[in-house]
């Protein structure tokens, strides 16, 4: 029997990356820089804003043949997380990315990737491996990229003809030689539809996400208060943003089915933003358990939940509000004023001031104050439209 080629043993991975659930794979040379002039530039304009993480490790990002001695080749993989949209209903889920509605990527394709790594090494005896989900020193987008995955879009996701941008990536990294795939040309043309639809600018020019304006940064990366500039224009948002991607001709019509994994459970279906701002440790530790929500953590969950109730308006949320006001923590106080603040009238204005009476954080009186006089305001304007 002659000798199995490189392209017979990258056909051989892929086959087995489907198998194991993957909607596509394809196989990366390791060979070169992989996307390190892109990064670099990224981070000395600081457009990974907090993110110092991102910082670390540049090197070894950029180059993946120095995770260890030996790395070769990348079988990339990519899995279609889109749920169906007409299943969410409630308040909260329209606010939470779709990725993150179900089970968490991390859990559902490190295992899977696993699998993989341990097939490759029992089938190719002596190889090293090493799997990744958007977890370790690897430009995944660049790598998979090269794979022939997709090709970033000037939204900065990786599309693909048939599959849009609703899916996640990761990675086997591999000693094997492997014959790589060809990657894809260009998709996005003269089209700039995703970069006239973000809401705060964060995509400010074509191939840029700029991370101090960006919805998903300040809603799961950023810990601690919300500038006021940023607060209104984060929307209904609790959990990251699908906005650019909504925006996407790409991916009006899908061809590929999201894997069942992340659809909505039923068992945070009932879960709300009144609920949600009101959740204890035990409670967030059950409801979430397995979700990806929890990157955000309790506190930060609970913040942009405020938000989002004060930038609906509605009335029904001026209750959960009034009670995040007693909350220990004086973030949520003063997240809470703020959106009692927008929301306005009688009622809100009645608890900002009770609430001013009793605060002893001279940061959160300052909210509660300005609170205060817009709440009073929107209290003048619906006395005035009802009479």
């Amino acid at each position: 029997m002659g000798r199995v080629t490189s392209t017979q043993i990258a056909r051989r991975l892929r086959a087995w990356a489907l198998e194991l659930g993957f909607d596509r794979a394809g196989v990366a040379c390791l060979k070169g820089a992989v996307g390190a002039d892109s990064l670099r530039r990224w981070l000395e304009r600081g457009d990974h804003a907090e993110m110092a993480y991102m910082a670390e490790r540049v090197a070894l990002r950029a180059d993946p043949r120095e995770v260890f001695d030996g790395a070769t080749s990348a079988v990339c993989v990519a899995l279609q997380y889109e749920p169906q949209v007409e299943a969410v209903t409630g308040d909260l889920w329209p606010g939470v990315a779709r990725y993150a509605r179900g089970r968490d990527y991390h859990n559902v394709m490190g295992k899977r990737l696993r699998k993989l790594a341990r097939r490759i090494r029992v089938g190719f005896p002596g190889t090293e491996t090493r799997h990744y989900v958007d977890t370790g020193p690897v430009l995944e987008r660049d790598l998979a990229a090269r794979a022939g995955l997709g090709v970033a879009g000037k939204n900065t996701m990786l599309l693909h003809p048939e599959a849009g941008s609703y899916f996640m990536l990761g990675e086997v990294l591999t000693s094997l030689e492997l014959e790589p795939d060809e990657p894809l040309a260009d998709l996005c043309g003269s089209c700039s539809l995703c970069l006239e639809a973000c809401p705060t600018g964060a995509l400010s020019e074509p191939y840029r996400l700029d991370s101090r304006r960006c919805i998903s940064y300040w809603t799961i990366e950023h810990r601690g208060a919300i500038p006021a500039e940023m607060r209104s224009a984060l929307g209904q948002w609790v959990f990251g943003c699908d906005v650019c991607q909504e925006a996407c001709p790409h991916n009006d019509r899908l061809e590929v089915s999201p894997d069942p994994a992340f659809s909505l459970p039923a068992s945070r279906q009932g879960l709300d933003l009144a609920a949600l701002s009101a959740l204890d440790e035990a409670a967030y530790q059950e409801v979430l358990r397995g979700s990806p929500m929890k990157r955000s953590r309790r506190e930060g969950l609970r913040r942009n939940a405020a938000l989002a109730m004060g930038n609906r308006g509605d009335l029904q949320y001026v209750p959960p509000l009034g009670r995040m006001l007693d909350d220990g923590d004086p973030v949520l106080r003063s997240h809470a004023a703020w959106a009692l603040g927008r929301i306005g009238g009688a009622e809100a204005a009645a608890l900002l001031l009770g609430r001013l009476g009793v605060e002893g954080e001279e940061e959160v009186s300052g909210e509660l104050i300005s609170a205060l006089a817009r709440a009073e305001e929107r209290a003048s304007e619906l006395r005035a439209g009802s009479s």
